[in-house]
């Protein structure tokens, strides 16, 4: 059962959590203390229970506290070494632990075990982190709030913030909370009710102090030419720099990228301050952490074309890893972990909006989402007075901080298929859905293409959130709608890296009764449908420079010659051939085209289900609920082939171990002997 103490606080946490005026992803923390009966004596004992490292406030749960004995936690007061060890606090929390489980104690865990409250918030709202970076944010501190919040001046998150705090709280016994000097905001009450209460009083009276206080182009005035392009053009040309972006940003690990062009930051890029601003970088840790300590930012207007763009990123690619080099370089030290990559994770393109990269989807988007706090900070501060963040040495110590290093060594090893974004065609059923599943399963962003949009939408949505899949209307045969696809994919998650023609269907008919439209229609989708999607992918793969792999769904029927399907075998022939040819061609930029060659897959089967089962059936003189069963006795091993094999075989052939494979087809059939190739 849940201590009623711990229910008020996760109750708080999540609705704090869930508004993202209040703090950001994965930002800030809260605790209580309270009491609990200690199992081993049978008694009462006061614990704190503290939102653990790398916890969301948001979607916080009992697992995600942290749970320590409060009076060991104020015994380390008189173990304190001093600032220049007290990194060394954050593993003596470990000694203050009440049992086993939760989360691991953060590195703010002294700021709530310290203070002399019952409940504490430690939040990164927008409106508090831009009084905290205004260049007179201890004097805006009294002029909004009087006494009731202390201005805290910039000090790195550890103890002796926390010892700082407490002493703040004590010698303020009217003051709610604090304004943390470059990074956000505390609030403490003698209820979870009152803290909730105080938290947000903060909040919303330094976002109505700004409102109402501040200036009215807080960033300049608008740049001509640097206005948003109209929404249809300014989304082909993301577009069309979505590539060439991800592989600047993935020069050094590869990355799974995330577009937006929302107002605020096309209002922000058109304006004369932003560059002056962006170069200045972000100021709250939980922002720079995830978003480098600033952008890369175009210093062309909106209305260059896209092969300027292009050239022009690549040069400031060039001088954005030679600055961030030189920052670490600056500040390093003979014990700072080592250079992790000195690409930008934010690249902002004016009039047509930012892109933000992450290991994964999920940590793209966060990062995106960061920038825009920070760019809602920059316009608080720039509203009252003059943006100032913390110093760039401040920077570095917690970029390379031991305890970040420490964090982010924690992390579980990454799947096969991680920071891979895969366009899978026909996949709303059979063969394709089997494919995107497994893809998904193993890290992979996936898209479902399919001819049906609703039915692609409805799969995506069985493999997650739009963190994982998104589903998209493909006619493979027809070429903007192709390109449209492509483009959807790029835009979703940043680039392609594996795309699978798997789209198909079939007319089972002897060579006398099919007709024109019958060989046009399956050509249209296969044949053709094939090369529309590999050529319009290929653009991309090249331009993103970091290699890839096309696979064919082909067919045993590409090399035997069954009986009454001219038209479906003969187009699975073109399949297979276009599979020799693109291997040849685009080897040269990396990309590996393979091919598999299955079965009859009869369950699970959109082709199958269609008609084609029940002529094939016909055909072999066999009832259609016995067809697989008939197509497994034909074959060496007798058992029947299902989608999920033919995923099998593209998960190896795309996965690490394959790295050297391409122009290969892989029978996927059971042994079928007539259809070994030769």
């Amino acid at each position: 059962m849940t201590n009623p103490t711990v229910a008020d606080l996760i109750a708080r946490s999540n609705r704090l959590g869930s508004d993202p005026r209040n703090t950001n992803y994965a930002g800030g923390n809260t605790s209580a203390k309270g009491a609990d009966i200690d199992p081993v004596t049978g008694e009462p004992v006061e614990l704190l229970w503290v939102k653990g490292s790398g916890g969301d406030l948001g979607t916080l749960t009992e697992k995600g506290l942290a749970a320590l004995r409060v009076d060991r936690m104020r015994a380390l007061v008189d173990v304190y070494p001093g600032l220049d060890r007290e990194d060394e606090m954050v593993a003596a929390f470990d000694y203050c632990l009440h049992g086993k489980g939760g989360a691991a104690p953060s590195i703010d865990t002294a700021m709530h075990g310290l203070v002399d409250a019952a409940h504490v918030d430690h939040l990164h709202p927008d409106s508090g982190i831009a009084i905290a970076t205004s260049a007179d944010g201890e004097e805006l501190t009294r002029k909004i709030f009087g006494d009731r919040v202390v201005w805290v001046p910039w000090r790195r998150p550890g103890f002796q913030l926390g010892l700082d705090i407490a002493e703040i709280k004590k010698a303020n016994p009217q003051a709610v909370g604090t304004i943390l000097g470059g990074h956000g905001i505390t609030a403490w009450g003698d209820t979870s009710e009152e803290s909730e209460r105080n938290s947000l009083w903060i909040i919303e009276t330094a976002a109505a102090y700004i409102a109402e206080n501040g200036a009215a182009e807080p960033f300049g005035r608008v740049r001509p030419g640097f206005e948003a392009l109209p929404e249809a053009e300014r989304r082909a040309k993301a577009a069309a720099l979505a590539a060439t972006i991800r592989g600047l940003a993935s020069h050094d690990r590869p990355q799974v990228g995330h577009f937006t062009d929302a107002d605020v930051v096309l209002d922000f890029l058109a304006r004369e301050k932003a560059p002056a601003l962006a170069e200045l970088g972000t100021s709250c840790p939980d922002h720079f952490l995830r978003t480098k300590v600033k952008p890369l930012l175009l210093d062309l207007p909106a209305t260059a074309s896209v092969e300027e763009s292009i050239a022009r990123l690549k040069e400031l690619h060039e001088q954005y890893r030679a600055d961030y080099t030189a920052y670490y370089e600056r500040y390093a030290t003979e014990d700072s972990p080592a250079i992790r990559g000195a690409d930008p994770l934010i690249v902002l393109v004016p009039g047509v909006g930012q892109f933000s990269y992450g290991a994964n989807k999920q940590t793209a988007r966060v990062a995106g989402e960061f920038y825009v706090n920070a760019i809602n900070v920059m316009r608080g501060a720039e509203a009252l007075s003059t943006y100032r963040p913390i110093p760039e040495s401040e920077k570095f110590r917690i970029e390379y901080w031991a305890l970040e290093e420490a964090k982010l060594r924690r992390l579980p090893k990454p799947k096969t298929h991680q920071g891979r974004i895969a366009f899978v065609t026909g996949a709303a059923s059979g063969i394709g859905k089997a494919i995107a599943t497994r893809l998904a399963a193993e890290g992979a962003c996936v898209v479902v293409a399919d001819l049906d949009l609703e039915k692609a939408q409805a799969a995506a949505a069985e493999l997650g959130d739009a963190d994982v899949a998104i589903g998209v209307a493909a006619n493979v045969a027809d070429a903007d709608g192709v390109q449209a696809a492509v483009d959807a994919t790029l835009l979703a998650f940043g680039g392609i890296d594996l795309v699978v023609n798997n789209a198909g269907l079939s007319l089972s008919k002897p060579l006398l009764e099919t007709t024109e439209k019958d060989w046009d229609l399956q050509h249209d989708v296969m044949a053709k449908g094939s090369f529309l999607v590999s050529k319009a992918a290929a653009k991309a793969l090249v331009e993103q420079g970091l290699g890839g792999d096309v696979v064919y769904i082909s067919s045993k029927n590409s090399v035997f010659a069954g009986p009454n399907n001219v038209a479906y075998s003969a187009t699975k022939a073109d399949q297979a051939h276009q599979v020799r040819l693109l291997a040849v061609e685009l080897g040269e930029h990396g990309v590996r085209v393979n091919g598999i060659n299955p079965d009859g897959v009869v369950r699970g089967s959109g082709i199958f289900a269609s008609g084609w089962g029940a002529n094939r059936a016909a055909t072999y003189g066999v009832k259609e609920e016995d067809l697989g069963q008939f197509y497994a006795n034909r074959t060496i091993l007798k058992r029947e082939v299902v989608p999920e094999n033919v995923a099998d075989a593209v998960y190896v052939l795309t996965g690490p171990e394959l790295s050297r494979t391409t122009g290969l087809h892989i029978p996927v059939d059971s042994g079928v002997a007539a259809a070994f190739l030769r």
